[in-house]
């Protein structure tokens, strides 16, 4: 038997009520508070995530309500008026440039 089983033994019911209680109430909080964190972070915490780590790969579309978003809407809708051959042309050269370290 260890020290704090027989403190809690021979303490009265209404005082091994009250650590049951707080005892109950940490764990009952702490898990409320891991749920809101978690939702928060991971709204936003997957684009600081290194692509090895299981982040956003690099090819990734930006995020919606972004002005970068809303202009990589206006090229995929430039290239979807785009005649078909031109379009491989295009995406050709940029996978070349990609393979030769080129900014895109």
């Amino acid at each position: 038997m260890t020290a704090a089983s027989g403190f809690l033994r021979s303490a009265s019911p209404r005082l091994r009520h009250g650590f049951a209680l707080i005892a109950l109430l940490t764990m009952g909080l702490q898990l409320a508070s891991c749920g809101s964190i978690n939702d928060k972070l991971s709204a936003g915490m997957g684009d600081y995530v290194p692509q090895w780590a299981g982040g956003l790969p690099a090819d990734a579309p930006p995020r919606p309500g972004t002005a970068q978003y809303d202009a990589w809407m206006r090229e995929n809708e430039r290239r979807r008026h785009m005649p078909a051959a031109e379009r491989e042309k295009l995406e050709q050269a940029e996978k070349a440039a990609r393979q030769n370290g080129a900014p895109k």
